[in-house]
């Protein structure tokens, strides 16, 4: 099997990331449309590059592949940047590359996912993440999953004439209400009276 379920949820999971899914990522990195909400847009991205920056994800042991589970078939890819292992603190990172997906919760869940291991598994107490201004469905979906904005960067990007402003949004583990290990103990009836 290409991909292994670290976190599952209701219709994706999250896997180890797979080298041999760089062409994947150099199409959807490729296509505008993606890459302007991940900063990337400029950046001319070849399968060789391409593979080199997932063994760097794969060897930083904070990325995941977000696989639909119905037919294990990679959508895109999320993780942890800036982990500070002292302060519990890190950033998130996801993009859901195959369009098909968009609009239909997919990164929703993932993102919820993600949390649920990194608040419950990771021990992290704050995660951060920064979305642009003008990724309004971004925006929309951090905050359904509890992000809160802290801040902003104004008119940090530039296309054109146009000037946009980097919003900075966190969570902390006390306000997310989720829990991986809580369902797992309930689930398997590892609790038990002494």
């Amino acid at each position: 099997m290409r991909y292994f379920k670290k976190v599952e949820g209701n219709r994706i999971y999250l896997s180890p990331i797979n080298i041999d899914d760089a062409p994947n990522y150099v199409k959807w990195l490729s296509d505008f449309e993606t890459s302007v909400n991940l900063s990337c847009s400029h950046s001319i991205i070849s399968i060789d590059s391409e593979k080199n920056i997932l063994e760097r994800l794969i060897s930083d042991n904070n990325n995941f592949a977000i696989i639909e589970s119905k037919n294990d078939k990679l959508i895109g890819n999320c993780g942890f940047l800036n982990v500070n292992n002292l302060n519990r603190s890190a950033e998130i990172g996801i993009f859901i590359g195959d369009k098909n997906y968009w609009n239909k919760g997919y990164g929703t869940e993932a993102i919820k996912l993600l949390l649920d291991f990194g608040f419950n598994i990771r021990n992290f107490n704050n995660i951060m993440l920064i979305v642009m201004e003008y990724n309004k469905r971004a925006f929309k979906c951090y905050k359904k999953c509890g992000f809160k904005v802290i801040g902003e960067r104004r008119e940090a990007v530039i296309f054109g004439n146009k000037k946009y402003g980097k919003i900075y949004m966190d969570i902390l583990a006390s306000e997310f209400k989720s829990s991986l290990v809580d369902n797992y103990i309930k689930e398997e009836n590892m609790i038990k009276d002494f």
